[in-house]
């Protein structure tokens, strides 16, 4: 899939290498489709780092992508150049205005704060409630979903005794799911968290549906019934070496964190670590474009030009 994006952002040089199809936003003038507009909530301290694995996870069906990335404006990034930020995001009030086929909202490193103390949480309110009227399907991504579960469907967040990390086994619940098309019964998926939903909270909300869970890590997929929702515990875009980074990183500030769970070789983190996500990653994240997006979509031809419905 050609993903377009803006010509000089740091990710398109890495994706080239790896042989995705990155399209700039030049050449993408030249042909005559109309791309699926995909905006990203980036709510990541790694921004670059959050972009690659998102937009590497985004390029693997044959549609076009156009992506927006969006910042919020009550909280300063302080791990990225501020020319980063200038150049590629956009704040809520420059889009405001405007419909999207897709969105996707990250995870955060505030889990362990109540919600209504993070400092952007007003303006992640204000967001996840445009996406009812202005975006046809939104997926969330670990923080980023519970934040939306709470918010939505006031569901809790639990702080855990030890935190999830490491690659976890799953089962589907709704195998017939599109979500989950190309699936084996069992698949694995990377979490890295200290804070949970549970099944118990989210069973009492006739709107939601559990679609996958892990015996060790929990629930994992949770949807709305009319599919504008996803809800991913883990981090299915994390590379191979992210869980590896956050281990040493724990270690070096003198934290003595656990090992991931099934993630090194004999559980050795002097050993590579072993992948064994990177298919259902493909899938989950080209399963909800295809079916949840590009498939249902409200969008009308006028004048010969695609122009998105009231949602």
């Amino acid at each position: 899939m050609p993903i377009k994006i803006q010509d000089d952002l740091p990710a398109r040089q890495i994706l080239e290498d790896e042989h995705i199809f990155v399209m700039t936003r030049t050449r993408a003038l030249s042909q005559d489709i109309r791309p699926l507009r995909i905006i990203i909530l980036n709510l990541m301290p790694t921004k670059i780092e959050t972009e690659t694995q998102i937009l590497r996870r985004l390029s693997n069906t044959p549609l076009q992508l156009e992506i927006t990335f969006l910042q919020t404006m009550t909280h300063k990034a302080k791990n990225v150049l501020e020319t980063h930020m200038e150049n590629f995001y956009y704040t809520f009030d420059q889009i405001k205005d405007e419909n999207f086929d897709g969105m996707i909202i990250t995870g955060a490193p505030v889990e362990m704060m109540d919600y209504e103390e993070v400092e952007y949480w007003d303006e992640l309110c204000t967001i996840m409630e445009w996406t009812k009227t202005h975006v046809h399907s939104t997926f969330h991504i670990c923080w980023g979903a519970q934040a939306g579960l709470y918010y939505h469907y006031g569901i809790p967040k639990y702080i855990l005794d030890s935190k999830v990390s490491g690659v976890f086994e799953h089962k589907m619940l709704t195998p017939l799911a599109r979500l989950f098309r190309g699936f084996d019964d069992v698949f694995y998926a990377p979490h890295s968290r200290h804070t949970e939903v549970r099944r118990e909270d989210i069973e009492k909300i006739p709107q939601l549906r559990i679609m996958a869970e892990s015996d060790e890590a929990g629930v994992y997929v949770v949807g709305s019934n009319d599919d504008t929702q996803f809800f991913i515990m883990g981090h299915s875009e994390y590379d191979a070496d992210t869980l590896a980074k956050e281990y040493f990183r724990d270690v070096g500030k003198g934290m003595d964190p656990e090992v991931p769970k099934h993630y090194f070789p004999d559980d050795d983190p002097g050993k590579p670590p072993l992948v064994r996500w990177a298919a259902h990653s493909t899938w989950i994240f080209s399963n909800w474009i295809n079916y949840y997006v590009y498939q249902t979509t409200p969008y009308e031809l006028k004048d010969g030009v695609f122009v998105p419905q009231e949602q």
